[in-house]
């Protein structure tokens, strides 16, 4: 009789301790859609989210949401009663911000088999890999030819009096890739990065609020000449950017891949945890982690896919050259002090 009671009780205070567990809502009928929550820059062909709906009868809805720091922000406001199921996006200058908040359900998505440990830097999985990129410095091959120039292989050839004037970054308060590039300059200076930018500074850069701003309106391949600017902060897939939409033979651009001169941006995809649509949306980061959309992601957002069974494609073999070694910055020490180095950057550049 003992026994029975204290089998009873054990089973009673188990029972009590998962009730107490907070679970994710669910629902048991299949959602006649989802919606994917992500950044300004996502680009799909019309076909491919299609072909999930076609395969689970699931509609796809994109929600965009500004940049990466602004849809977290935006997630942030609203933890309860999520606008969407599942986030793309969220990138490892964010990461331990978005972890900490535990927006996300953890989910082993079988495609991690397929994915490089090194990209996988949330161990819960509440936060798995979908595609990476490279920001770095670009060049226009033909000025610095016409100008009887080196091109620049280093960012310490920016403080060069020859390069005065000649380059063009961007703000890391308000642009993703400004961001990666004061993280390049921290990686490889330190505590000394703000006397980089000084240096910078008095060699006459310009700096805009945004990409588009820099590319294409200073940089003089983007703007079509009508910039002053032959350096610009851009992507190690820039170039391949320029022979594909201009429908060119070879890229009038380059890229700086040397090594301590880029930093890698790896992008996330996450079920959201109060989404009442968790296998739904299981289901969607399954598709969006598997060949056919990943495949897609070359030449649509100019970033590489993150699986290893995936074809990137001729073009990106050609052009696109991945650096080597670039700046590795844990996203704990970035949470840490992501806000401190914008404000000295923003002491230094702009006050």
């Amino acid at each position: 009789m003992f026994k029975r009671t204290l089998l009873l009780s054990l089973f009673l205070i188990f029972l009590l301790a998962a009730c107490a567990i907070p679970q994710p809502p669910t629902t048991a009928t299949k959602p006649s859609s989802l919606t994917l929550i992500t950044h300004d820059s996502f680009d799909v062909s019309e076909d491919v989210l299609q072909q999930f709906t076609a395969e689970t009868g699931i509609e796809v809805k994109i929600l965009k949401s500004g940049d990466a720091g602004e849809m977290l922000n935006t997630l942030l406001l609203s933890p309860e009663n999520p606008l969407g199921d599942v986030v793309y996006g969220i990138d490892n200058t964010f990461l331990s911000r978005a972890l900490e908040a535990n927006l996300f359900s953890p989910y082993e998505a079988p495609a991690l088999a397929d994915i490089s440990q090194s990209l996988q830097l949330d161990p819960t999985h509440r936060l798995i890999p979908v595609d990476f990129g490279y920001v770095t410095l670009n060049y226009d091959i033909a000025w610095f030819e016409k100008a009887g120039i080196d091109p620049p292989d280093d960012i310490s050839d920016l403080i060069d009096p020859a390069y005065k004037g000649l380059t063009v970054v961007e703000n890391p308060a308000s642009s993703s890739p400004g961001l990666a590039f004061l993280f390049v300059t921290v990686g490889r200076y330190g505590s000394d990065f703000p006397a980089f930018w000084e240096s910078l500074r008095a060699n006459d850069v310009l700096v805009t609020e945004g990409w588009s701003d820099a590319y294409w309106g200073a940089f003089t391949v983007g703007s079509g000449g009508d910039g002053d600017r032959p350096i610009v902060v851009s992507y190690a897939t820039s170039p391949v950017a320029e022979v594909y939409y201009n429908e060119l033979d070879a890229a009038p651009t380059a890229s700086v891949n040397t090594k301590g001169n880029s930093f890698e941006q790896v992008e996330f995809v996450g079920v959201l945890a109060n989404s009442p649509h968790q296998q739904a949306a299981r289901q969607l980061v399954d598709f969006l982690l598997s060949p056919p959309f990943q495949e897609d992601i070359p030449l649509h957002m100019f970033v590489y896919p993150v699986n290893s069974q995936a074809n990137v494609g001729e073009l990106f073999q050609t052009w696109a050259e991945v650096p080597k070694s670039p700046v590795v910055l844990l996203p704990d020490l970035i949470s840490t002090h992501r806000e401190e180095w914008i404000g000295t950057w923003t002491d230094v550049m702009l006050r």
